[in-house]
C-alpha cells in the first residue's frame, strides 16, 4: 500500500517543493522502496513506493505518459488482460510500454499505474467505469488544468482531502493531510459522537478532524475552476438474480470467479493468509494454494490466532488440518497472556480512535507477518455475501414468487429432511414491530452539553431505528456491505494505522464475485453456505468443510475483565479534552460490570481517552509523532 500526497494552490500560487517533500518523506513507513515528488507550478505530487505485485517492478511514480497528465496512485488493478483488450479497442492500437523512458527497448505490458492512465486516455473521466480493483489515484490534467481522483468500489483503500481557503491537500494517510501548516487539529465533533455512540462514524464523509474528509468508497471527486464536485459512480447491485438450468453450473462459477478473484490478488511470490479453523479463510487458503502450485516457486504461509488456556479454542485444531492437506506452514500467534489495552501506543499512534481492547494482537499479527510477505490473503466479506434473509418466505410471498417458494421448501424437506426454515416464524413473532428492540442502551454518560449541542440522542434513535430495505433480494448481507463497517475495518489494517508496510488483499471483496454471490437463489446456496461447502468437496478436510459456523468458544474481554491487573482502568487519567465528550462521574465501573454488552458500551471513553492522549497540537512534536508514531 503506496503512500501518495498532492497539493493544489487553487490561486495558481507555486508549490512549495520543500513542504511537498517533507510530507512524501513522513510516508517512508509505508513506501520504504522509493519516495518522489514532482510539481508544476500550482500543482505537486508525492509518493512513497511499496511494491507488491510483479508488474510493480516498473512502476515509477508520480507517472506519465505524455508529460501532459500525471498520476499518483494507491492501485491494484484487477482484470487487467480484459482492460487491456478493452483499451486496444477503444485506442485501436496495441497498448505496450517502451522499455526505457526513451521509449526504446523491448516492449511490456502497461503496469496497474499506468493502465489507469491509458484508461483515462481511452474514456476521461469514465475510465472509472472500466476499473476495478483496489484503488485510490488522482490525476492532474494539464491540458484542462483539472483534477481528478477516485476510491475503490468498497473503499478498501483510504483517500483524505483538506480544502482550506486556496489550497486543496490531499493523500490516502490521514496524517500525511494534518501535517499541512493549513490544516488544524480541530477535532470533529461529529466524529466523536459517533465513536462513543457506535464506535465508529457513521458517516465515510468525514474524519476525527474537522479540517480533514474522506472521499467515500465508490466516490469520484473532480477539481476545476476552484470548483470541487464529488459524484458516486457505482453502487451495490441490490437485485442481481442469476439462474442456471444445472446446479453444477452454481458451483462451477463460483470456482471461476473465485479463481480469479485470488489469482488477481496474488501476483507476487509470497504471500501470507490470515487463516482460522471455519471455512472462510480456508477457502481463500485452498484457491491460493491451488494457484501457487501451478506458478511454481511460491511462498504462501498461515497465520492463525489461538488461545489454549484462557478457554477451550479449537482454532489450532481445525487450521492445522487446513495446513496440512494444504500443505502450507502454519504460524500460530498465542494470545492466552495478552491483556486489555496492551501496549497504549497501539492506540495513542492511530490516526483516529479505535475501539478493541485486545487491538494488539491484530498489530502483533501484522508484525509477525511482516516477517514473511508484503501481502496478506483474508477471509473477509463471505459471511455479508451469502447470508439468507431473515424473513425470506414472506419476501418471496410479497413478490408474488409462489414457484420459488415451493422449491425452496422441497429442497428443505427432500434434502435436509426437515421443516423449511424460511423465515415465516421470526417474521410472525415481530409482526407489527418496526424493529426489535435489540439494540444496546444509550450511553447515559455522555457530557450533557456536547450531547445536547450534537442532538446526539436524536441520532441515536435516528441510527438504531434504522430499517432494513425488504425489496431487494438478500437485505440483511446488503445493508452489512453497504454500511461504515467495512471502509472502517479496511483502514483499521492499512498501514497508515498499522505502520507495517504490508497489504491487505480481501478475494470476497472482488466485484466481480460479491455481484455473482449477491445474486445466487438464497435456497440452497447460502444456506449454511451450501455453495461454498460443495465447491470445496475434495478440497478440504471434511472436518472443516462440514464443521457448522461457531462464535469464538469464550470472551475474552469478559474473561480478562475482573484480573486485579485491570483495576486501572476504572482510574485512568483523563486527556484534557475528554470532560468536552464524557462526564466521568456518571461512568460506572467498567471491572465490576456483569453484562458484557454494558462492558463493551463503557469502555468506549478509556479507548477515545488513550487516542486523545497521543495528541499534540504543537506542530513539531505532532510530525515527529505522525512520522514515528507506534513504530517507535
Amino acid at each position: 500500500m503506496s503512500g501518495f500526497v498532492g497539493i493544489l494552490n487553487l490561486d495558481g500560487a507555486p508549490v512549495d517543493s520543500y513542504l511537498l517533500q517533507r510530507r512524501t518523506n513522513s510516508m517512508t513507513f509505508r513506501g520504504p522502496d522509493a519516495q518522489e515528488i514532482w510539481t508544476d507550478r500550482n500543482v505537486g505530487f508525492g509518493h512513497a513506493m511499496l511494491r507488491t505485485t510483479w508488474e510493480a517492478e516498473t512502476e515509477k511514480q508520480p507517472l506519465t505518459l505524455d508529460r501532459k497528465v500525471w498520476l499518483t496512485a494507491d492501485a491494484r488493478i484487477d482484470g487487467r488482460a480484459e482492460l487491456i483488450d478493452e483499451l486496444e479497442a477503444k485506442l485501436r492500437r496495441r497498448v505496450r510500454i517502451g522499455g526505457s523512458e526513451n521509449g526504446s527497448g523491448p516492449e511490456r505490458l502497461p503496469n496497474d499505474a499506468e493502465l489507469i492512465l491509458l484508461a483515462y486516455e481511452a474514456w476521461g473521466d469514465d475510465c472509472i467505469q472500466h476499473l476495478i480493483g483496489d484503488f485510490a489515484f488522482a490525476i492532474w490534467d494539464s491540458r484542462e488544468h483539472r483534477l481528478f481522483c477516485a476510491r475503490d468500489h468498497f473503499g478498501v483503500k483510504p483517500f483524505f482531502y483538506a480544502q482550506l481557503g486556496n489550497v486543496l491537500i490531499f493523500s490516502n494517510t490521514l496524517n500525511c493531510v494534518r501535517l499541512h501548516p493549513a490544516v488544524s487539529d480541530r477535532l470533529n465533533e461529529r466524529f466523536i459522537g459517533d465513536f462513543l455512540m457506535f464506535d465508529m462514524s457513521r458517516d465515510l464523509a468525514i474524519s476525527v478532524f474537522a479540517d480533514i474528509n474522506r472521499l467515500q468508497p465508490a466516490h469520484s471527486l473532480t477539481v476545476s475552476d476552484r470548483r470541487l464536485d464529488l459524484k458516486r459512480y457505482w453502487t451495490l447491485p441490490a437485485n442481481g438474480q442469476v439462474r442456471f438450468r444445472r446446479q453444477a453450473d452454481y458451483v462451477e462459477r463460483f470456482n471461476e470467479l473465485m479463481a480469479e478473484a485470488t489469482r488477481d490478488r496474488l501476483r507476487t511470490n509470497t504471500a501470507g493468509i490470515f487463516m482460522s479453523g471455519g471455512i472462510d479463510s480456508p477457502t481463500v487458503a485452498a484457491f491460493a494454494s491451488e494457484l501457487s502450485a501451478r506458478q511454481g516457486s511460491f511462498d504462501l504461509q498461515a497465520h492463525t490466532v489461538v488461545y489454549d488456556r484462557l478457554f477451550k479454542d479449537e482454532e489450532r485444531y481445525y487450521s492445522k488440518l487446513v495446513a496440512d492437506r494444504l500443505k502450507i506452514p502454519i504460524h500460530y500467534l498465542g494470545v492466552d497472556d495478552y491483556d486489555l489495552y496492551d501496549r497504549a501506543d497501539v492506540y495513542a499512534g492511530r490516526p483516529e480512535p479505535l475501539h478493541d481492547p485486545l487491538a494488539r494482537i491484530s498489530f502483533d499479527q501484522m508484525k509477525q507477518l511482516e516477517k514473511y510477505s508484503r501481502v496478506v490473503l483474508t477471509g473477509f466479506g463471505l459471511d455479508p455475501a451469502i447470508v439468507q434473509s431473515h424473513t425470506y418466505g414472506p419476501d418471496l410471498i410479497r413478490r408474488l414468487r409462489f414457484g420459488e417458494l415451493a422449491k425452496s421448501a422441497a429442497w428443505f424437506l427432500f434434502v435436509r429432511h426437515q421443516l423449511p426454515t424460511l423465515g415465516f416464524r421470526g417474521w410472525l413473532k415481530n409482526l407489527g414491530r418496526p424493529r426489535p428492540l435489540d439494540y444496546p442502551t444509550y450511553p447515559g454518560w455522555l457530557n450533557p452539553s456536547f450531547a445536547s449541542r450534537l442532538n446526539l440522542r436524536e441520532r441515536w434513535q435516528e441510527i438504531n431505528a434504522e430499517t432494513i430495505r425488504t425489496d431487494i433480494e438478500r437485505p440483511q448481507g446488503y445493508s452489512s456491505l453497504t454500511s461504515p463497517h467495512w471502509p472502517t475495518r479496511f483502514e483499521d489494517f492499512d498501514p497508515a494505522s498499522t505502520h507495517v508496510p504490508c497489504e491487505n488483499r480481501h478475494p470476497y471483496f472482488d466485484v466481480r464475485l460479491m455481484t455473482y454471490l449477491l445474486a445466487v437463489p438464497a435456497v440452497p446456496w447460502c444456506i449454511s453456505k451450501e455453495l461454498i461447502r460443495r465447491a470445496m468437496r475434495g478440497r478440504l478436510p471434511e472436518q472443516v468443510r462440514t464443521r457448522p459456523k461457531a462464535p469464538l468458544a469464550g470472551d475474552p474481554i469478559a474473561l480478562r475483565l475482573h484480573s486485579p491487573r485491570l483495576r486501572w482502568i476504572d482510574d485512568f487519567v483523563d486527556a484534557p479534552q475528554l470532560g468536552e465528550y464524557v462526564d466521568r462521574s456518571l461512568l460506572p465501573s467498567i471491572t465490576e460490570e456483569k453484562d458484557s454488552n454494558e462492558v463493551w458500551v463503557n469502555m468506549r471513553p478509556f479507548s477515545l481517552n488513550l487516542w486523545l492522549q497521543g495528541l499534540t497540537s504543537n506542530t513539531t512534536n505532532k510530525e515527529e509523532e505522525i512520522c514515528y508514531g507506534i513504530s517507535r
